[in-house]
């Protein structure tokens, strides 16, 4: 008998313990919140991006540059096939997608993208295009160079390292050098579902260079979409569970000062930074519960929020787009361009809407 209700007693506190994270995690996915539609004018899906636009970033040009089909633990996918990365012209009235062929000493078939970054050598105006890769669930970055003339990229190098265990996404700040956000501690299933669960704030901002592989910020919740200020000497990081942009200000060495949190109020993805006017664009979750539980009858919704003047001491916090799934669902980045505005998503369509 004193067994039976040693069991019993134990039993009922882990339920007790279960449902107070679940109740909590609720909480921090935002799972009560209802958007009200806040829609832009001339909204047109982008021909061809059907199986998710995860992250885009444009160069000074105007051609952007979208990473397609990403296959990610939790969140439905509807490709059968290897990701694909895209350009689309933005001086280009049509908004076409053209896909970037690679070379042939790539392995096209395991290609899962996700977060995107480009770096300019000014030397000689060498485009470098680095990509997270999850080929089979694990995580890497490649390292191309773009042949905008021909559409192509050019496969350079494949970085692994035990510090970059789980990467969202990368902001280039060099030819072989970048900052990269880790979304998670553990790689392998299930402790990767617990970790959010149990509210663990294990996850790091690490800098990769060929010369030095080191954490630079850790004790986050869930990082995820990472940039740069124009003159680089500021780093925004997402912290998704934290409803929040962490600044940081970067050092000689590559290490981070943390300076401040700018609360945004929604779950938001990936951060593009208008390089003429320093505002952050953020593709946002408004219900990750929503985007959790992927139920076709209440999908999950879309928002851009817009940051000005992040560095001030009072940032302006706005909403610029918010649909409640019916047109825009899991939107992760908002990318500007001479008044137009790209929205892309994990696994749904991508629009192209007026700013003006």
């Amino acid at each position: 008998m004193g067994k039976l209700l040693t069991i019993s007693l134990f039993v009922a506190a882990l339920a007790i313990l279960l449902g107070e994270r679940i109740l909590n995690l609720r909480k921090r996915a935002l799972a009560s919140r209802e958007l009200v539609q806040n829609h832009l004018p001339n909204c047109i899906p982008i021909k061809n991006l059907v199986y998710g636009s995860e992250d885009i970033t444009i160069l000074p040009n105007g051609l952007a540059l979208i990473s397609t089909g990403l296959k990610y633990p939790g969140m439905p996918s509807f490709s059968d096939g290897p990701g694909k990365i895209f350009s689309i012209d933005l001086e280009d009235p049509r908004i076409k997608p053209v896909e970037l062929r690679m070379t042939r000493n790539f392995d096209m078939d395991s290609f899962n993208p996700h977060g995107i970054s480009t770096f300019i050598d000014e030397s000689d105006n060498t485009i470098y295009l680095f990509v997270v890769n999850h080929p089979e669930a694990k995580s890497q970055v490649e390292i191309f160079k773009f042949i905008e003339e021909d559409h192509t990229i050019v496969h350079l190098k494949t970085i692994k390292h035990a510090l970059l265990n789980s990467v969202n996404d990368i902001v280039a700040v060099g030819a072989e050098s970048f900052y990269a956000t880790n979304d998670r501690y553990f790689s392998q299933e299930p402790l990767r579902l617990l970790e959010p669960l149990l509210g663990l704030a294990w996850c790091s901002l690490v800098f990769y260079s060929p010369e030095e592989v080191k954490v630079v910020s850790e004790g986050h919740s869930s990082l995820n979409g990472i940039n740069t200020s124009p003159d680089q000497r500021h780093v925004y990081a997402m912290d998704i569970l934290e409803h929040s942009v962490r600044v940081l200000e970067r050092q000689e060495d590559n290490s981070l000062i943390s300076l401040k949190s700018v609360a945004v109020g929604s779950l938001c993805d990936n951060i593009e930074v208008d390089q003429s006017t320093g505002d952050l664009w953020l593709g946002c979750h408004p219900n990750g519960w929503k985007l959790l539980m992927n139920d076709p009858q209440d999908p999950a919704g879309s928002e851009v929020i817009r940051i000005q003047n992040i560095l001030s001491e009072q940032p302006l916090v706005s909403q610029v787009y918010a649909d409640d799934g019916s047109v825009l669902i899991g939107s992760s980045v908002a990318a500007p361009y001479g008044g137009k505005l790209l929205i892309g998503t994990i696994y749904h369509k991508a629009l192209c809407c007026d700013l003006n």
